[in-house]
């Protein structure tokens, strides 16, 4: 097709419903054939597709690079292999598949999968993201349709292709993982409205989370991230300042979960800042940190162009030079919600502050994320199980990480919460989810329960398959299925309305 007539279909909204009608018909049926699939057979699938993303971590990083302008190769190279082999290792040994009989509760659990999620994954992780929410669905018996960021729609559109043939390769239906090659905003609005979506997962900023909430199908989606960093002084300063430097600027810093402000104790602050320098940090004088500040933000907001920058582009841009510099370190004076420099910055440079003690730095730290990044993630550095407690059970993030740096530790990656490019802010960060986004989330579990009464024997389900207690064909053909809920369909008032609410969070996504 002409590009002429490619611009002309995607500007006709009959053409725009019928192309998202097409996919997803298509992948309704892959995920109905691919529910019926046994536990080795999605494993088969799920690993081909693992291994075919791994060997291609290297050129995907590059690409992602090289077409938005954000991060670091090498460190996306890690993220793309963390999230295809690494979450392979984490999870394929878990069966999601087979019923899991629990014969003292006398329960029988049977995984349901969702159906068809749609998934929107965003242009500062646009590789290693699509990568670990296919694997997810794969896991789980799902299909799935990714919308990538227009500021990556190249790469990701690669990948997609490249996960989706490894799939058909291994045993998978035809259409289990598509890709929106072109997103535009009718486009998106209508797949985010269609009654064949059954989940949307939403990574990105608070525009692509409204929009997925609004939607009126299930959904999961994320908040913004802005970790404060209480240092104490019974850590090591050292491995403190390692740790938050290398933090900082992975990826040049372009993951939510890295951390924004360091709040030090007075006492040792000073050491502090001498090992941050230490270990490749650039510490700004009062000058440069004006500079700084408005260089980064704007009457119109963050300055979108220096997200995911090198720190000696920044400086450079702020009239400066830190040459080999990791990040840039900007003291400021009062922690408090209009001073800019402690919120959330997808580039990198730390906000430094001093506290008194724990109640001065648990005061300053829910000032932090009082402006951004509730619910998100917050670190501390100590050796001390009160300071440890105590800053978690105050500070409203839902995952403290301890001596360890932010961005991969809240990720999962170096820590044990589980690896993943999806973190729930739940309830106080207006997520629908706490935790970072595992297979779990990608399905329900339909339950057989038994009387609890001593009276009444639990069945033997040992050794059963859904294979083996197929219906016949006729009478499962036959079988009544309603696909999503019972409830009657919203009027046409306001599936307009919803529809107009979405366009503008679309709007907003499609910007930036």
């Amino acid at each position: 097709m002409s590009e002429m007539n490619s611009s002309v279909r995607m500007q006709s909204p009959n053409a725009e419903a019928a192309r998202a009608g097409q996919m997803l018909n298509t992948a309704h049926w892959a995920a109905s054939r691919y529910s019926k699939m046994d536990a080795a057979a999605v494993q088969k699938i799920a690993k081909t597709v693992a291994d075919a993303a791994f060997t291609k971590s290297k050129e995907y990083a590059e690409w992602a690079v090289k077409e938005s302008g954000y991060g670091r190769i090498e460190h996306k190279i890690i993220k793309n292999e963390g999230c295809s082999k690494g979450i392979f290792d984490t999870y394929g040994h878990i069966d999601f598949v087979s019923p899991r009989i629990d014969a003292h509760s006398k329960v029988v659990e049977l995984p349901r999968p969702a159906g068809v999620v749609f998934a929107l994954t965003p242009v500062t992780n646009p590789v290693a993201t699509i990568y670990f929410k296919t694997l997810l669905a794969l896991m789980t018996r799902n299909a799935i349709i990714i919308s990538p960021h227009p500021g990556a729609k190249e790469v990701c559109t690669d990948a997609v292709n490249m996960m989706a043939a490894a799939a058909v390769s291994a045993g998978a239906p035809r259409g289990l993982i598509q890709v929106v090659e072109r997103p535009s905003i009718p486009l998106i609005d209508t797949f985010m409205t269609h009654e064949l979506v059954d989940l949307i997962v939403a990574t990105g900023g608070p525009a692509v989370v409204k929009a997925a909430y609004r939607s009126g199908h299930p959904a999961i989606g994320v908040g913004s991230g802005n970790a404060p960093v209480l240092v104490d002084d019974t850590c090591d300063l050292r491995k403190a300042a390692k740790y938050i430097v290398e933090s900082k600027g992975f990826d040049n810093s372009i993951l939510c979960s890295n951390e924004s402000t360091v709040l030090a104790y007075e006492g040792i602050a000073d050491k502090l800042l001498q090992q941050l320098k230490m270990a490749k940090a650039h510490i700004c004088s009062p000058s440069e940190v004006d500079a700084v500040r408005n260089l980064l933000f704007t009457d119109n907001g963050f300055n979108l162009d220096m997200i995911g920058k090198d720190a000696s582009v920044i400086a450079n841009a702020a009239g400066f030079r830190a040459s080999g510099a990791e990040i840039l370190v900007t003291p400021i004076g009062l922690i408090q919600p209009e001073e800019k420099l402690i919120r959330e910055k997808l580039a990198p440079v730390l906000a430094f502050g001093r506290v008194a003690g724990l109640t001065d730095g648990i005061a300053a730290a829910r000032s932090v994320q009082r402006h951004s990044g509730k619910g998100h993630s917050a670190v501390v550095h100590s050796n001390d199980e009160r300071t440890i407690l105590a800053y978690a059970d105050a500070v409203p993030a839902l995952r403290t990480c301890v001596n360890v740096g932010c961005s991969l530790g809240a990720a999962g990656f170096e820590t044990n919460i589980g690896p993943s490019m999806t973190i729930g802010t739940g309830f106080i960060g207006g997520s629908s989810v706490g935790a970072n986004l595992k297979p779990e989330n990608f399905l329900n579990m339909s339950r057989i329960a038994y009387n609890k009464s001593e009276a009444e024997a639990f069945g033997n389900f040992e050794g059963l398959s859904r294979k083996s207690i197929q219906p016949p064909q006729s009478e499962f053909l036959n079988f009544p299925v309603q696909h999503g809920n019972s409830q009657p369909a919203p009027s046409d008032a306001q599936s307009n309305e919803i529809r107009q609410i979405i366009r503008e969070e679309l709007k907003a996504i499609l910007a930036a």
